[in-house]
């Protein structure tokens, strides 16, 4: 199997925790594409995935899987043994619907204050900027925040009594705001509670190490 992608992108973290969890990443090739230079904005990558994003997944059949929720449901079906995606019906459509929370009020509202608010992947690549929607989402993505604090305050995880992919979602969110340095409000103790625990796991511990390096 080949993963394009860009070791410090938010989005592939998710697909590179998920690796590091199933015990994987020594089966999966690593091929870089460069976001800085649009790389995955041209015509021989949409080739591989129309939308232009990473991560991407590509099999040896050369089927070729986008999306972090979709690769993550295919690596955790692999070995018929889910640890991410939920085992019986109401813990799958629990997580799924966790991580689509997630990705749509977190992770991909702070991608469109990035894109939109600030210079983004340079002028090269952010060939059309709406600053007040990217600041509107910014306040979204800050309002989500509150709101997985809430959900945190009463359950040990994301979905639930379990790790899971919506986990590693709002994780992808917290990358995404340090990188452009949207801090995690004070009063939201439980969340910052809960992802100081999440990086006890040595998937995540890792995989931070590589998108946030010590200086």
């Amino acid at each position: 199997m080949k993963i394009y992608d860009w070791p410090t992108g938010p989005y592939p973290a998710r697909v590179r925790i998920t690796l590091a969890e199933k015990q994987m990443l020594s089966k999966v090739e690593f091929v870089r594409i460069n976001l800085w230079k649009g790389e995955h904005k041209t015509a021989d990558f949409r080739s591989k995935n129309y939308s232009g994003t990473l991560p991407v997944l590509e099999l040896d059949d050369g089927t070729f899987l986008a999306e972090c929720t979709a690769i993550t449901v295919y690596l955790d079906a692999l070995e018929g043994n889910p640890t991410l995606t939920g085992r019986t019906p109401l813990e799958k459509g629990v997580i799924q619907m966790m991580t689509k929370r997630a990705e749509i009020e977190m992770l991909d509202a702070i991608s469109v204050y990035f894109h939109h608010a600030t210079p983004g992947l340079g002028p090269k690549v952010e060939v059309y900027q709406n600053r007040e929607w990217g600041l509107y989402q910014r306040d979204k993505a800050l309002r989500s925040m509150h709101y997985f604090d809430d959900l945190l305050r009463k359950q040990p995880f994301i979905a639930g009594e379990a790790f899971s992919m919506a986990d590693i979602a709002v994780i992808g969110g917290f990358i995404f705001a340090a990188i452009v340095k949207l801090p995690v409000p004070q009063e939201c103790k439980a969340l910052l509670a809960w992802y100081a625990k999440m990086q006890e796991r040595p998937s995540i511990r890792e995989q931070l190490a590589i998108v946030s390096p010590p200086h």
